[in-house]
């Protein structure tokens, strides 16, 4: 094993069928270590079966995939000892204790009693179930299962950490301490995590990636995909001036002028264009020389949601 290998996880062109149905078409991506990841698409787009794939509970039907360097395939335990997983029902045995049940798993990943009570203490401390440790698990609330889930997902002190819907069932209460809780735990982890609580992608990520029919549709950082995911792009501006709507038709690839309003003198225009190029210096300079007063510019940033749905949009069941 290579211990420069930059990429936690390096996937390569892999597919997974079940009879008729590709659940998983030709799919690349890598996640580099150390980065908070989302991996978002609607329902059945292939999320799950991929993070099954990751996870060694499926095997791929075509391509390849590597944990830190290792093929899960040929080295299935090896690339596994690097992972902790948490699926998104959380099974757990729910009339056990939580100090014993985090034992059990401990004891089924082979730790032997000093590193078992060492892993056991520090995960009970970064997952917060100190005030639940000693109480059955089903006395626990949703938040605190999760808690649970995820310590023992923490047991064999993994370098990459894999969760498939985290929040999901939780109240807004709940929802923001294990988001909160899970940006910490990614301080010195990879995590990738499945949700489609999209304010999460947006407060918890580096990156995304989203998945489509089985397709990987995009790959970036949020900020990028706002730039690039639409070919359509809108600036709202504020200008007191004449012929105003008229010259700004003139623009080369503005597709549509709308006036949002216009006080006294002032009128405001929200402007729709194609194109790579950013049209402010082009306003801006337009402003120059009509001598018009520039009041306002701004870019119109595209939202998660909407990006989403557009490279989702032939989805007809979304989540």
């Amino acid at each position: 094993m290579n211990n420069n290998i930059v990429e936690a996880i390096s996937v390569h062109e892999i597919t997974k069928t079940f009879d008729l149905n590709v659940a998983v078409n030709n799919v690349s991506f890598s996640v580099p270590k150390g980065e908070v990841v989302g991996f978002l698409g609607p329902n059945g787009s292939g999320k799950t079966t991929t993070m099954r794939m990751l996870t060694s509970f499926y095997t791929p039907d075509k391509g390849e995939i590597f944990i830190e360097g290792i093929n899960n395939l040929t080295n299935d335990v090896e690339a596994r000892s690097k992972i902790g997983y948490l699926p998104e029902n959380n099974p757990l045995y729910g009339d056990m204790i939580v100090k014993e049940y985090l034992e059990l798993i401990g004891k089924i990943r082979k730790l032997d009693n000093s590193r078992l009570k060492t892993n056991v203490s520090n995960a009970v401390e970064e997952t917060g179930l100190q005030r639940v440790y000693y109480n059955q698990v089903n006395q626990c609330s949703k938040g605190y299962k999760q808690r649970v889930g995820l310590a023992a997902a923490l047991l064999h002190e993994p370098s990459i950490l894999i969760m498939d819907e985290p929040t999901e069932g939780l109240d807004p209460n709940q929802r923001v301490p294990i988001r909160e809780l899970i940006r910490s735990l990614s301080t010195d982890r990879t995590v990738l995590l499945s949700t489609h609580v999209l304010q999460e992608v947006e407060e918890t990520c580096d990156r995304i990636l989203i998945i489509s029919k089985g397709n990987l549709v995009a790959n970036g950082t949020i900020s990028d995909l706002q730039n690039t995911s639409l070919e359509k792009k809108e600036v709202e501006v504020e200008i007191s001036g004449t012929n105003i709507e008229e010259e700004l038709s003139k623009i080369n690839n503005v597709k549509g002028i709308t006036k949002i309003s216009k006080s006294g003198t002032i009128e405001k225009f929200r402007i729709s264009y194609e194109g790579k190029d950013d049209i402010r210096p082009i306003l801006f300079e337009l402003c120059k020389n009509q001598n018009w007063t520039l009041w306002e510019l701004h870019q119109i940033v595209t939202r998660l949601q909407d990006m989403f749905y557009s490279l989702t949009s032939e989805h007809t069941n979304l989540e």
